[in-house]
C-alpha cells in the first residue's frame, strides 16, 4: 500500500511537470474567447497555468495607446491576481493565499506580477504596460499566469471554482487539463459554468 502511494505521487509529480512546465496546449491556434487553463495537483500544492488572449482581457491585442487603454490594462492585472476572487479551491485540500507570476511580453510584464491594491493603480505600472520595446504590434497575443497554491493536503480538493468569466465579459470558454492523483482528465467549461471537478 505504500509503495503505491508512493508510486502514485510519483506519477502526478512527474505528469503536473510535464504540463504545466511545457507552454499550455502547446500547438493550439489563439481563439478569441477562449482561455486554456491547466491544473496540476500534488501532495503539498495546486498549480494553475493560464494562458488568454490580450484581447479577451481588454479588447485588444498590443501595447496601450491612450489612458483610458492604460487604465484597462491596469484594472485587468489586478483582477488576474486576485486570487481570492479568481481561484477558489475546495476547502477540504487546506490551501492557502497563491503566489501569482504574469508574463505579457507586449504589455512589458513578465515573471512576477504587478502588485495588487493601490500600487497597481499607480503610475508606475501603467507607464510599465506601455514601454517602449514591449513588444507594441498590432499581432495575436496572449497573456500566462501562473498561481501556486500550498496545500496541506491537495489531493482532497474535489474541485475548483472559477472567477474567470465574471472577471472578463469577453471570456466565453475555458478548457481545462487537469493532472491529478486519479490521472488526467480534460473538461471545457463554457459560461456561466465556474466548476472543475477534479474527484474520479
Amino acid at each position: 500500500m505504500v509503495a503505491r502511494a508512493h508510486r502514485n505521487r510519483i506519477f502526478v509529480a512527474a505528469a503536473a511537470t510535464a504540463v504545466l512546465c511545457s507552454p499550455a496546449w502547446a500547438g493550439k491556434a489563439h481563439e478569441h474567447g477562449l482561455a486554456r487553463l491547466d491544473i496540476g495537483v500534488e501532495a503539498g500544492r495546486i498549480t494553475l497555468n493560464l494562458e488568454v488572449p490580450l484581447a479577451d482581457l481588454v479588447g485588444f491585442e498590443r501595447a496601450p495607446r491612450t489612458d483610458a487603454e492604460r487604465a484597462a490594462v491596469v484594472a485587468a492585472l489586478a483582477r488576474l491576481q486576485d486570487t481570492d476572487r479568481l481561484v477558489r479551491i475546495d476547502g477540504h485540500a487546506g490551501c492557502g493565499a497563491g503566489k501569482v507570476s504574469l508574463t505579457a511580453p507586449v504589455w512589458g510584464v513578465g515573471g512576477t506580477a504587478v502588485p495588487p491594491g493601490p500600487a497597481a493603480s499607480a503610475p508606475g505600472a501603467a507607464r510599465a504596460a506601455s514601454a517602449p520595446g514591449s513588444g507594441a504590434r498590432d499581432a495575436h497575443a496572449d497573456l500566462e499566469a501562473t498561481y501556486e497554491f500550498r496545500c496541506t493536503n491537495a489531493p482532497r480538493a474535489g474541485h475548483v471554482e472559477l472567477g474567470l468569466f465574471e472577471a472578463f465579459a469577453r471570456l466565453r470558454r475555458v478548457e481545462v487539463q487537469a493532472v491529478t492523483s486519479g490521472g488526467q482528465m480534460k473538461l471545457v467549461l463554457r459560461r456561466p459554468q465556474t466548476r472543475v471537478g477534479l474527484a474520479r
